[in-house]
């Protein structure tokens, strides 16, 4: 067939509705005008619930609470801690000064908090008290132990020079150096609410206003920056895909440091109108029914895993979800028989797939609400109003046929500004004709839906957490009995993949499973630590040299009895 009439891997995604050109702070009191007295947030675990009006004081509050601590345009505002109304306040608070967030992943340890907070140059940071095994005040103080006798309005932090201010969500933990949430609130009177109004409209949408860590394939995290734009028209057309409005009450157990919380969730609610509802601090079954059941939800989120808990849910028949319509499934290819049960039993017939990164704002694909069974189980869907996709060759750059695989590229609003002080990890992502390369290998049918066949580089999926192995790897690297360590992602039934490490030694040292797993506790997430150990002499090689990470896969795989 000619390349003229053969029907390549491209497609751009066409709509009647045009971007939004507005920055996150108009979009927010647009909706509090439309529907001031309609739920807007609701966070069961807190027992806080804020109309539009009531959500729109509580930000507004915060904002010039932070111009009076000095937090200026541009200034980085650090967010460590689970899901919260204080998460939201803080996200809409910052957007309508112009300070950019940093989102900071509730299961960091101080290894990786400490990098987060000096790339990013991170002025103030907000952090909860403790959540599960995370004391986040005992961790902070590792890194910055003026924070047990210093002041808070005068901090200086030898190992964090940067970092002016830090506020803490648990009163009752708050070290001396530290702000309380109602004493940062305290200072809102030394503002003026015109100071505010008109910093908001001096701030342009193009203008960054969101850093979300990304781990690399190159050892350390890369932050990737967005816009206003970015992540505001992101959220609102995947919340147009699903037609929401301002009738819906969306339940959200998945995190808000991940763009699935806050753009997705919270955007996507708060560009339509509809409720945000979170059923507590992290995932449980139950409280995410219960919120569907009592709050009457329309929408509910989650990634497969989570779907599945709530299903197994030994009291599921009980709860009342017959309000449910619609919602997202994303992080990894939903299993059929999940999908039939998700339709069937939790009402949700008009559920979409989505596939996307962060580096993306995050979403490119979606099915839409009326797609048969069978692409939203093999693909992920179509592309997104107002982006572009193409598949090419990983050695040509060539655009392949249909159905050919290559690897997946998107362009558009929804790209971002670029890695936070990485120029050159920045050129690597995205080219100079504007197409980020996402490392995902892919196929494109005659329709023009996708499907995500494999990765280029050696991403591990985890429940839904993209864990890279170079970042375990390079931190493996610091123990002193190590001599080289390779880290892959084997099967898992549960999660869909789990880490393994294959180990090589330094001669005449010792060490074994336990040890190892001791030696990241505490620095590195714990979704990261390796959930298998094997100790080598050597890796599998080519004849170049070349570490074949698939054949290490291929043995641990039959080894472990996971095929």
């Amino acid at each position: 067939m000619s390349r003229q009439t053969r029907q390549i891997s491209y497609v751009s995604g066409i709509s009647d509705t045009p971007l939004k050109g507005q920055t996150i702070g108009d979009c927010f009191d647009d909706t509090v005008e439309r529907f001031p007295e309609r739920d807007a947030l609701i966070s069961r675990h807190q027992g806080l619930r804020y109309s539009w009006q009531e959500l729109q004081q509580a930000v507004d509050q915060a904002a010039r609470s932070l111009l009076a601590l000095g937090v200026a345009k541009g200034d980085r505002v650090g967010i460590w801690s689970p899901n919260c109304a204080e998460w939201t306040i803080t996200q809409f608070a910052t957007a309508k000064i112009g300070a950019i967030l940093v989102n900071i992943n509730p299961s960091y340890r101080t290894h990786e908090l400490d990098y987060a907070l000096k790339q990013s140059g991170t002025s103030t940071l907000i952090l909860q008290g403790a959540f599960k095994t995370s004391d986040y005040v005992a961790t902070l103080a590792e890194l910055a132990p003026e924070l047990r006798d210093g002041s808070p309005d005068s901090l200086a932090i030898a190992g964090l020079p940067d970092l002016k201010r830090v506020i803490c969500l648990d009163e009752e933990r708050a070290l001396p150096g530290m702000h309380s949430w109602t004493g940062l609130l305290a200072h809102a009177d030394r503002v003026g609410a015109d100071r505010l109004a008109e910093l908001q409209a001096s701030l342009e949408f193009d203008e960054p206003i969101n850093i979300q860590y990304t781990s690399g394939t190159t050892g350390a995290p890369k932050g990737a920056t967005l816009s206003h734009h970015n992540i505001l028209n992101n959220g609102f057309f995947v919340a147009r895909t699903m037609n929401l409005s301002e009738a819906d009450r969306m339940v959200i157990p998945v995190p808000l440091y991940h763009c699935f919380g806050m753009v997705m969730g919270n955007l996507g609610c708060v560009s339509h109108g509809a409720t945000m509802i979170y059923p507590g601090d992290g995932f449980d079954a139950q409280a995410t029914l219960e919120a569907v059941d009592e709050e009457r939800a329309t929408t509910l989120y989650g990634v497969p895993t989570m779907f599945i808990a709530e299903l197994e849910h030994p009291d599921f028949e009980r709860f009342d979800l017959s309000n449910l319509r619609t919602g997202i499934m994303a992080g990894s290819i939903c299993p059929i028989e999940v999908m039939r049960k998700v339709i069937d039993k939790m009402n949700m017939q008009d559920v979409t797939i989505c596939y996307g990164m962060t580096e993306t704002s995050p979403v490119s694909f979606q099915t839409q609400t009326d797609a048969p069974l069978e692409k939203r189980v093999t693909t992920v869907g179509t592309i997104h109003p107002h982006l572009e996709v193409k598949l090419v060759s990983p050695e040509t750059g060539a655009v392949v046929p249909r159905g050919e695989t290559g690897e997946l590229c998107t362009r558009g609003y929804s790209v971002m500004l670029g890695y936070w002080n990485n120029e050159e990890a920045t050129a690597k992502a995205i080219d100079g004709a504007g197409w980020m390369h996402t490392g995902d290998l892919a196929t494109m049918d005659e329709e023009g839906y996708v499907a995500i066949v494999g990765r280029i580089k050696d991403m591990i999926i985890r429940g839904g957490e993209n864990i890279y192995p170079r970042e375990i790897e390079d931190f493996l690297y610091t123990h002193p009995a190590i001599s080289d360590v390779q880290v892959i992602g084997v099967p898992d039934e549960k999660y869909g993949e789990e880490v393994m490490a294959w180990v090589k030694l330094s001669e005449g040292e010792s060490l074994d499973e336990e040890g190892l797993k001791a030696f990241c506790k505490g620095k590195i997430a714990h979704y990261k630590v390796p959930r298998y150990v094997k100790f080598v002499d050597a890796f599998p090689m080519t004849v170049t040299g070349k570490i074949q990470k698939f054949k290490m896969r291929e043995e641990a795989t039959h080894e472990l009895g996971l095929d």
